[in-house]
C-alpha cells in the first residue's frame, strides 16, 4: 500500500512518501527557504565565461545562477559556437531553475523552460514531442503521440508524462489548454518590469505532490491541518475528480509522524550506519561530490556456506541502497563496495536487483557497472540538497566535522510538546530548558517562529539555558504566566 503523509507545521511542511509502510522519499518546505526548482525568472547576464562556455545570471538570489551554453535556447550542443556570440553582459534573459543552490554553488538554470501539468509538460521554446519511457506499450505510445500532434501549438514541444497513460483525449487536451493559459500569463510577466524578477513560481510542496505523485497507485493522502486539507480537496477537483475521496484529514492527538512511525524513519535517514533485517549493515559516507556505501555481513552468519551468506547480504543491501538513495536524495557519483563475490554471474545478479529497485526512483540514475577494483559505480542526478543538509546543520562544537540537529527540527519538537500541553493541561505559560547554543539561536534568529507557536496554542514560552545537547530540551515548569515569570526571576 502506497501512501502520502503530510505534516503541516507552523514553520515547515513535511511530506512523506510511503511504500508498504516504509518511508522512501521526504520533502520539506520551510517558510524562509522555499524550493526554487521549476521557478522561471527574467534574469540579467552578469559575467560571460568563454573558457567554460558558460555565464552567470542574476535572478535575484543571494548567489548568481549558472547557465551553460548548451542550455541557451536554440543552441545545438553539437555545434561549437562560442557563448560570447549568444549572450553578452547586461543582456536580459528568461531562464528556469533546474538545480537548487548547493553549498558554495549557485542555482543552475536553463533557457529551455518548461511547465509541468498533470499529464503533459509544455515546452514553449522547443519543438520536441516525447512520451514517458515508463509507458512501454507501443500501441499506447503511438496513440498518445498522434493525439499530441493534433493539439499542440505550432513551434511548441510537449512531453506526455507517465500519468497520461490511458487517459482520454479530453483529459489530455484540458491539461494542455491549462498549461497554455499559464504560459500566456508568464509571457506577460516577462514583458513587464526589469530584471531580475520571478515570473512563475512552482507550486508549494503539497500542491506539487498532488499534481506529480497523487496517482491511482496511491491509496490515500493524509494531512493534519484542516485548512490545508480543504485546499488539497479543492486542488484535486481541478486535476482529477476521482481522487478527491482519497484525501483524509488526520484528527488524532498523537503527532501524525509519530502515529505512522515516520519520525524514527527520518532519524535513520541521517544515520551513517543502516542495519539490514538479516543482521548485515551499510555504512554511508558522504562528501560534496561523492557518496561511498560499504556493505558488511555484520551479525549475519548464514546457514549454508560463505558464498551463500555473501550473496544474500548483497541482495538485501542492493534493495536497501536503492531506497536510501531516494530517501536521502543523494546525488552525484556513488561508489558501492559490495562484499566480494566469487563469480561474474553473482555480480550481474546483484546489479540487476539494484537496477530493478532504482526503476521506482523518479530521479535519473545510471548504473555504470563494476570497476577494476570490484566496486560498483553509479550516478544519480542532483536536483536538491541532501535530506541531511535540511534536517541537520554544522556542529559548532567540532568546527563542522560533525552534525547536529537544526533549529527547525528543535522548533518542530517544541511545537509538538506545546500542542500536547495545550490539549492535556490548562497551562498559560511554560519554561523550557535548551542548550546554550539553541537558546542564542532561538532568541537571535527565530523569535517570530516560536511566537507563531505561542499564538497558535495560547501558551507563552520562556527559555532558559542548560548544559544539555542541542537536540535535547526539558520542560522545567508550567502554569500561569505570573507563576512562571516568578520562577525565572528567582
Amino acid at each position: 500500500m502506497n501512501e502520502i503523509i503530510i505534516d503541516c507545521g507552523l514553520n515547515q511542511t513535511r511530506v512523506a512518501i510511503m511504500e508498504n509502510k516504509e518511508l522512501v522519499e521526504m520533502y520539506i518546505d520551510r517558510d524562509d527557504k522555499r524550493r526554487i526548482v521549476g521557478n522561471i525568472y527574467k534574469g540579467r547576464i552578469t559575467n560571460v565565461l568563454p573558457g567554460m562556455q558558460a555565464a552567470f545570471v542574476d535572478i535575484g538570489l543571494e548567489k548568481n545562477a549558472f547557465l551553460y551554453v548548451k542550455d541557451i535556447v536554440g543552441q545545438n550542443p553539437k555545434v561549437n559556437v562560442s557563448i560570447k556570440k549568444l549572450v553578452k553582459n547586461g543582456q536580459e534573459i528568461v531562464v528556469q531553475v533546474i538545480k537548487e543552490p548547493m553549498g558554495t554553488k549557485g542555482a543552475r538554470v536553463t533557457g529551455d523552460v518548461s511547465l509541468p501539468g498533470r499529464y503533459c509538460v509544455l515546452m514553449p521554446y522547443n519543438n520536441y514531442v516525447g512520451i514517458s519511457r515508463r509507458i512501454k506499450s507501443e500501441e499506447e505510445r503511438d496513440r498518445l503521440r498522434s493525439l499530441i500532434d493534433e493539439v499542440r501549438p505550432p513551434n511548441m514541444g510537449v512531453i506526455l508524462r507517465t500519468a497520461g497513460k490511458d487517459k482520454s483525449s479530453k483529459e489530455i487536451k484540458d491539461d494542455l489548454n491549462y498549461l497554455l493559459k499559464l504560459w500566456n500569463k508568464v509571457e506577460k510577466e516577462n514583458l513587464l518590469g526589469f530584471a531580475p524578477k520571478v515570473t512563475y513560481k512552482e507550486l508549494d510542496s503539497i500542491h506539487k505532490i498532488i499534481r506529480d505523485r497523487f496517482t491511482q497507485k496511491i491509496s490515500r493522502l493524509v494531512l493534519n491541518k484542516e485548512q490545508k486539507y480543504e485546499e488539497a480537496k479543492e486542488f484535486v477537483k481541478l486535476i482529477d475528480l476521482n481522487m478527491k475521496d482519497k484525501i483524509e484529514l488526520y484528527k488524532e492527538e498523537i503527532d501524525i509522524f509519530d502515529f505512522y512511525g515516520i519520525e524514527k524513519m527520518i532519524n535513520n535517514a541521517v544515520n551513517k550506519k543502516i542495519w539490514l533485517k538479516s543482521g548485515g549493515y551499510l555504512i554511508i559516507d558522504q562528501t560534496e561530490a561523492l557518496t561511498v556505501i560499504d556493505v558488511n555481513t555484520g551479525k549475519y552468519v548464514g546457514t549454508i556456506d560463505l558464498e551463500d551468506t555473501i550473496i544474500k547480504t548483497n541482495k538485501e543491501a542492493a534493495k536497501e541502497i536503492a531506497k536510501q538513495l531516494r530517501l536521502r536524495d543523494v546525488g552525484g557519483i556513488i561508489i558501492i563496495d559490495f562484499i566480494d563475490m566469487a563469480t561474474e554471474k553473482s555480480q550481474r545478479e546483484i546489479i540487476n536487483i539494484l537496477e530493478d529497485e532504482l526503476r521506482k526512483d523518479k530521479t535519473k540514475t545510471n548504473v555504470l557497472g563494476m570497476t577494476n577494483l570490484g566496486l560498483l559505480e553509479m550516478t544519480r542526478k542532483k536536483v536538491r540538497g541532501r535530506i541531511s543538509s535540511v534536517l541537520q546543520k554544522k556542529c559548532h562544537w567540532c568546527n563542522g566535522t560533525g552534525r547536529t540537529i537544526s533549529d527547525y527540527s528543535i522548533l518542530q519538537k517544541i511545537e509538538d510538546k506545546i500542542r500536547r500541553l495545550s490539549i492535556h493541561t490548562n497551562a498559560q505559560a511554560v519554561l523550557i530548558e535548551v542548550s546554550m547554543n539553541v537558546y542564542e539561536h532561538l532568541y537571535e534568529h527565530h523569535r517570530e517562529k516560536y511566537e507563531k507557536i505561542e499564538n497558535e496554542y495560547g501558551i507563552k514560552i520562556f527559555f532558559s539555558k542548560a548544559l544539555i545537547r542541542d537536540e535535547e530540551f526539558n520542560v522545567k515548569t508550567m502554569g500561569k504566566i505570573e507563576e512562571v515569570e516568578k520562577i525565572i526571576k528567582s
